[in-house]
């Protein structure tokens, strides 16, 4: 087995093979490393088994970082266009769901293959299974990985190891490790497009309506999302709270609409007088019956429209504009689909993904802090900053 090659990717998920190939295709020797024992677990099971690989709405502005325009140069080397030609090169059907999100026609095992394909087209060498017990400088230049499988040498060494999301397949601090070793400061890490989880007095008079989904606008720090909220055992779930939950702090409050195409008072005022129960009046417009009787009954609402003082109507308007929920926690990494923060874009290059102060060392993907929203974004990440290191390494 050879022991030196010109690159070493460490994990083999979406952004190490992508990037794999890239440098395989432009002429590197490229050996790619990962503990797992399965290329792309994180591929295979996204998208409910047809993978969500990119969005066509993928900008700058859909991302969060400390430098929130990192992005932006892997981004235009390399874009949703790009990925969709190599993806029809490879025959592969697709459709848009929704929102510029597209999905396979048929299983993420598709792309999978593609990018393995694309590997064995650079002639990139596959290990799986493998540990990296240490990381150091070679004496030379370069770098020198022990691992399981012996001593192997580099001239670059490119860290794909993602987050620590998903740890039931495989997640691994080690990226953040050698970040560290190296001297790269790591931003703080947390869960994110995760459920939100309730104090126990409100998961409580919710449980009941665990499965209730909703059309909502959500808002939490600079985060504000239109989309389905979705009540669960535990709390708030659903794409609008998994896309607030990367702007979410604990302690904070998250703000819903839950009239976002209706102007509350304005309808309570046609119907003053009336005989009618306030539940009805909301299920007209969309709220399922038993969700429309459990808030009005947490809220302290008389059961009639007439029963509505001029300010309780003013009271209930706000409330149903700006009901303020205040989360206890997240359901923590296990249901994460991503981390949030990670390797410090402060010490990368945003045009190449090469550490400032250590030559040869690149890091790209979910480890580096650039968190996407919901929808093909992350994907997307992980094929652009892939794409700029193996063309650069």
């Amino acid at each position: 087995m050879n022991k030196s090659f010109d690159v070493i990717v460490l994990g083999a998920g979406a952004a190490g093979m992508m990037c794999a190939a890239v440098a395989g295709q432009n002429g590197r020797q490229v050996l790619l490393l990962d503990h797992a024992e399965k290329l792309a677990e994180k591929i295979r099971i996204s998208g409910g088994g047809r993978c969500n690989f990119t969005n066509n709405a993928a900008r700058p502005e859909c991302y969060l970082s400390e430098n929130a325009h990192f992005c932006r140069s892997a981004l235009a080397q390399f874009g949703p266009r790009d990925f969709l030609a190599l993806v029809e090169k490879h025959g592969i059907a697709y459709h848009e769901k929704k929102l510029g999100q597209l999905f396979c026609d048929d299983s993420s095992q598709q792309i999978i293959d593609m990018l393995d394909a694309e590997c064995t087209q650079g002639g990139v060498e596959r290990r799986m299974g493998v540990t990296v017990k240490t990381v150091s400088s070679g004496a030379a230049g370069g770098f020198v990985l022990d691992t399981s499988l012996g001593c192997f040498e580099a001239r670059s060494l490119v860290v794909a190891t993602g987050g620590l999301s998903i740890p039931q397949i495989g997640a691994s601090p080690l990226g953040y490790r050698i970040a560290e070793q190296f001297g790269l400061p790591v931003t703080g890490l947390s869960p994110a497009l995760v459920p939100l989880t309730f104090h126990v007095d409100d998961a409580a008079a919710f449980a009941p309506l665990a499965g209730v989904s909703l059309d909502v606008e959500v808002r939490a720090g600079k985060g504000r999302f239109r989309e389905q909220v979705l009540f669960t055992h535990k709390g708030l779930s659903g794409p609008a709270i998994l896309q607030i939950s990367s702007y979410w702090e604990p302690g904070m409050e998250v703000v819903l609409n839950l009239l976002p195409d209706c102007d509350a008072l304005a309808f309570l005022e046609e119907r003053q007088g009336s005989e009618q129960l306030l539940s009805n009046a909301l299920a007209e417009l969309g709220w399922p019956k038993r969700f429309a009787e459990a808030w009005l009954a947490r809220q302290g609402c008389p059961v009639r429209l007439k029963e509505l003082t001029p300010k309780k109507r003013l009271q209930l308007a706000e409330q149903l504009h700006h009901w303020r929920i205040k989360p206890n926690g997240t359901q923590g990494y296990k249901k994460a689909e991503v981390t949030r923060g990670g390797v410090s874009t402060k010490a990368l290059s945003s045009k190449t993904m090469e550490a400032r102060e250590v030559p040869g060392l690149y890091f790209i993907g979910e480890v580096v802090d650039v968190t996407g929203w919901l929808g093909g974004y992350n994907f997307q990440w992980a094929w652009s900053s892939g794409y700029v290191a193996g063309k650069n390494c």
